[in-house]
């Protein structure tokens, strides 16, 4: 997608938001869906999650996964001019003796899909994780929906990628009390991410669009978190996002997705920009175990998932409440002319939990 039409979609986009507000409402209203939105996309401030940023070092990885694997399609290196990369090394804390090539990963055919900003970096980093452990603290996973989650856990097993266990099928209760399936498989991605293919099944819309051959998404990020009240509140005071679904649930311990010890309980938060379907966050906070936290902060230039973008409507907005909230302002607004996010204004903050957040208001 060139610059010029990808400023075009980000423009669209929020229009698009706008105008399939009210189908979109009553088609999750028809399906009795316990995700349907609470609010009009009109009251937006931030939008659904745009862009996720991994840092690599295995370019060849990455792309078995992500585009041999999930079906992602890939542009790059992308031309990044000097005053560009002056600009991100400020707006993201890049080290002055590391460099790095951009990748941009998208799916073709779906504009609503989150697409991955790659860099792949000059030299090692830390990593984010130590491990594929769910219990660890910080980012986790992205969200990849299907049409067919067995024969896609059969496929990336197939080129070479684990999972944390085998694929869980499990019910989740509809408004009204019935039940539908979801099928689930948590692969252990690279760079010591996951990958989460899942299905829904019982005549439920899926997490996010699909393509002719029934792969989706990205369509959701999510990470493991502690003191879940003061993460959650900086993701709806600052950026205006809302919590779909809120309960506590009970894993199925070592027969579950998350491979994680029998009995364990923890607090599942879904979080969506108002009025959307898609490009959604969800928050872990484990109630009955220790969570383990890594050795390293879960930021860029950490290799791993180290930032989230959102694009907004008013960025001074955004600003003047993580200013109110008491939120850390890494770098001020910067004006760019950036492949991923068009001709915007940029500035980036600091979750309560380290991880760096990018929001951007596209200029016209």
């Amino acid at each position: 997608m060139s610059l010029k039409l990808n400023i075009r979609f980000l423009i669209l986009i929020m229009g698009a938001l706008l105008a399939s507000f009210t189908l979109a409402k009553h088609a999750y209203a028809d399906s009795n869906d316990a995700l349907a939105p609470k609010s009009s996309a009109k009251d937006a401030l931030a939008m659904p999650l745009h862009t996720v940023t991994i840092a690599t070092v295995s370019l060849e990885q990455s792309l078995l996964f992500y585009r041999d694997g999930m079906g992602m399609q890939v542009e790059g290196p992308l031309t990044i001019s000097p005053a560009l990369e002056k600009a991100h090394r400020a707006l993201w804390q890049m080290p002055d003796d590391l460099s790095w090539q951009t990748y941009r990963l998208y799916r073709e055919g779906i504009d609503s899909a989150i697409q991955i900003r790659l860099l792949v970096l000059s030299k090692p980093m830390p990593t984010i994780h130590d491990s594929w452990n769910s219990r660890e603290l910080g980012p986790f996973s992205l969200g990849f929906p299907n049409t067919d989650t067995v024969a896609l856990d059969k496929h990336i097993r197939t080129i070479g990628f684990g999972a944390l266990n085998t694929l869980e099928s499990y019910p989740i209760p509809r408004a009204d009390g019935s039940k539908y399936q979801i099928d689930e498989t948590i692969f252990n991605a690279p760079d010591f991410n996951h990958g989460v293919a899942i299905t829904r099944g019982n005549g439920m819309a899926q997490l996010g669009p699909t393509d002719t051959n029934g792969k989706g998404g990205p369509a959701y990020s999510a990470q493991v978190i502690t003191d879940s009240e003061s993460q959650l509140t900086f993701y709806t005071d600052v950026l205006g996002l809302e919590i779909r679904s809120d309960r506590v649930f009970k894993s199925a311990g070592d027969k579950g997705a998350m491979n994680l010890p029998n009995g364990t309980e923890f607090r599942f938060a879904i979080v969506y920009s108002k009025g959307a379907t898609t490009g959604h966050m969800l928050f872990v906070d484990f109630h009955n175990i220790e969570p383990i936290k890594p050795k390293n902060a879960p930021s860029l230039p950490n290799i791993g998932l180290g930032m989230w973008s959102f694009p907004v409507r008013s960025i001074q907005q955004v600003m003047d409440n993580a200013k109110a909230h008491g939120a850390t302002i890494v770098s001020q607004p910067k004006k760019v002319n950036d492949p991923l996010v068009g001709k915007s204004v940029v500035a980036t903050l600091r979750a309560p939990n380290g991880f760096l957040i990018e929001v951007f208001e596209v200029q016209p």
